[in-house]
């Protein structure tokens, strides 16, 4: 078995315990799996991956506790326990130090917490999330029917907006923008799962214009899971939407609430490294 191999044996058998059966990381079994000793196998992943083997547990832990936080009701010292803390304020102080924020006030405040995913050995992206309730939204623009069988969506959706700038729609859709921030939104709707078809729409905030030129949705009031994708289009928010596929909604700590999922784009220059787009989940929160 090639080295890269065993590392993902590894990584795999980290994310099973701290997420199914919730058991200490066992460096015998790590061992079994890397073929050499402890010690020599955590030399090895610093040298491969820019950081300690613990760190990358520690950064796990943390990003799953966030999500226990935000989207259950759990309490805290139950929570500083499922993830092997020795106390609620050793946990609380390795929380703050890793989300800028102590537990209790990010689920009372809903603050912006870190998400270090699951290590893929072709990337290691982090991403801010938090919740935010959001009100009615008018929205109006263009549309197309894709097919996302085998992902081919990943294609089609930029070769959309490319069009669209090029008819000139995306100039025109950009001077009707009413948001308080302004930036386009693109929506996945009307999903056919037999065929894996579904709607694709460009679209910005508006309340006044009446045109057939426009598809028109209504986004009711919602609370939305809102995660930020740093880097050049389209490339940063599809690895965004890999990563929730991958990790976030695999194990999805919510309830999908009855609203398209949408992409949010800013309206700086989609090509520096540090553009902001968004990947917005509409969640049902639990009582």
């Amino acid at each position: 078995m090639e080295w890269n191999e065993k590392l993902q044996a590894i990584i795999d058998y980290v994310e099973e315990h701290l997420q199914r059966t919730e058991e200490a990381i066992n460096p015998l079994e790590i061992e079994r799996l890397a073929g050499c000793s402890y010690s020599f196998f955590q030399k090895v992943f610093s040298y491969m991956n820019d950081m300690s083997f613990a760190e990358y547990v520690r950064y796990r832990k943390l990003t799953l506790a966030g999500y226990d936080v935000m989207s259950t009701q759990m309490k805290i010292i139950d929570i500083s326990y499922k993830y092997g803390y020795d106390s609620p304020t050793s946990f609380t102080k390795a929380f703050q130090q890793f989300h800028g924020v102590s537990p209790s006030q990010a689920r009372k405040t809903r603050q912006t917490l870190k998400v270090y995913p699951k290590m893929q050995l072709h990337m290691k992206q982090s991403y801010d999330w938090r919740l935010e309730e959001k009100s009615a939204m008018r929205l109006i623009g263009k549309s197309i029917r894709l097919s996302y069988r085998d992902h081919i969506h990943f294609q089609s959706v930029p070769e959309f907006w490319s069009e669209c700038q090029r008819n000139g729609d995306y100039a025109k859709l950009y001077a009707l923008d009413e948001g308080n921030t302004l930036g386009m939104f693109g929506l996945f709707h009307d999903y056919n799962t037999l065929k894996k078809e579904c709607t694709y729409s460009i679209m910005v905030i508006n309340n006044h214009e009446k045109s057939d030129e426009y598809d028109e949705i209504l986004i009711p009031e919602a609370t939305w899971a809102i995660f930020d994708c740093r880097g050049s289009v389209p490339q940063a928010i599809q690895e965004g939407w890999k990563f929730l596929y991958q990790e976030w909604l695999v194990q999805y700590p919510f309830l999908h609430d009855a609203c398209p999922e949408l992409e949010w784009y800013s309206s700086q220059n989609t090509y520096a490294k540090d553009y902001l787009s968004q990947i917005w989940i509409p969640i049902i929160e639990e009582d």
